[in-house]
């Protein structure tokens, strides 16, 4: 990873977020745009305010009201953009989530996708499974969750992320 090249989307983060999600890295739209989950096929907009998360549905680009809703946003691999398999093993850092789980403390860290997961994991995807995770990271629960991205919609599961919303509710 070049640690000089610089982040294709900023992150939105604060102290004591009720979810974190991170993808895996910036899609092309995204990155043209520099607006989180921009891409005309991802569900992430729609799917956050259908399993009420948000109160409507925002736009990419009021990305950062997020936090107003106790959200946040970051990916595994900041400094790369483009499709899963465009990406090489070196555009990912696990060690600045981390340290990012450390200092921010979210409640619950939801990976948007297996491949953020497994590379989080150190695991291939096969060996993950939907839903929320046996390992804490701290005090921080962990979902793994279907992409929203249009080119994973054969594995799209809304339930997955209901089930999700319904235990972040439960603990408002």
């Amino acid at each position: 990873m070049d640690d000089e090249a610089p982040e294709v989307l900023d992150d939105v983060l604060k102290t004591g977020l009720k979810v974190l999600f991170c993808g895996t890295a910036a899609g092309e739209r995204s990155a043209l745009l520099r607006h989180p989950y921009a891409g005309p096929g991802n569900k992430f907009w729609a799917t956050i305010h259908q399993i009420r998360l948000t109160d409507a549905q925002l736009p990419p680009s009021d990305y950062r009201t997020l936090l107003d809703f106790g959200l946040g946003l970051t990916d595994i691999a900041k400094r790369a953009y483009g499709a899963d398999s465009a990406l090489s093993s070196g555009d990912f850092d696990v060690r600045t989530l981390r340290n990012k789980l450390t200092e921010f403390s979210p409640r619950i860290l939801a990976f948007n996708g297996k491949k953020a997961a497994s590379v989080f994991y150190g695991v291939p995807t096969r060996k993950l499974k939907y839903g929320l995770q046996l390992d804490a990271i701290g005090e921080t629960i962990v979902w793994v969750l279907p992409s929203t991205s249009g080119s994973a919609r054969r594995y799209w599961d809304l339930a997955q992320w209901q089930a999700l919303a319904d235990a972040k509710l439960a603990k408002d």
